[in-house]
């Protein structure tokens, strides 16, 4: 049944980042987090990997670790705002930008999922989108599936080395949002998920 696959993907996903908050050791928790989610692609049934392609997949691609991007991040509350984060699929997911994060250059909306329990998503977009990585940007926290680094000394964790690719760029027929105007960033950020092929769809304008 998709319905219990898709509930112990969302298990086992979440299980992982308790895991990897309680490492200590930010590489070693990137490693796990690597190892672990190449082994759900692989394996899952509701991997986002077309069925026929899994059993030759070697993926998820990332590069290599780079501490640099491990931001400490500070939060500040802004003028709440809800709008429709446009989606893959040409639809709409409903937000609510409530905070930005602020570290070190890097400045991101965060959004709260305006439906039935509700989380924080943050997606983005850089200088590598469309290039090195998916055109239609990366996520780096989104609670709903249990993706969240957590907080250090009541900063907001931002890695970017755990920057995920949605499960649209994989299938289309997965419904992503996209990253928003706001949270595109200028600068190359060569850390977390990237392409393997050789092109891909640009941002949306």
């Amino acid at each position: 049944m998709d319905e219990l696959d898709l509930l112990d993907w969302k298990r086992h996903v979440s299980e992982l980042y308790a895991r990897v908050r309680r490492e200590p050791e930010p590489v070693a928790a990137w490693e796990l987090w690597r190892r672990e989610r190449e082994r759900l692609f692989r394996e899952h049934p509701q991997s986002p990997v077309p069925a026929d392609e899994r059993a030759s997949y070697t993926g998820p691609h990332v590069f290599d670790y780079d501490p640099a991007w491990r931001l400490s991040a500070a939060v500040k509350s802004v003028a709440e705002q809800s709008f429709d984060l446009p989606s893959s699929d040409g639809g709409t997911m409903t937000m609510r930008r409530f905070a930005v994060a602020r570290a070190e250059g890097v400045e991101l909306e965060l959004y709260w999922l305006e439906a039935y329990g509700g989380g924080m998503f943050v997606p983005f977009a850089d200088a590598t989108s469309g290039d090195e990585t998916y055109g239609a940007g990366r996520y780096i926290l989104d609670t709903v599936k249990g993706a969240d680094l957590g907080t250090s000394e009541g900063r907001l964790v931002l890695d970017f080395n755990f920057a995920y690719q949605p499960s649209c760029s994989y299938d289309s027929s997965w419904t992503c949002p996209l990253a928003p105007p706001a949270n595109r960033l200028d600068v190359s950020i060569r850390a977390g998920e990237r392409e393997r092929r050789d092109s891909n769809p640009r941002p949306p304008a």
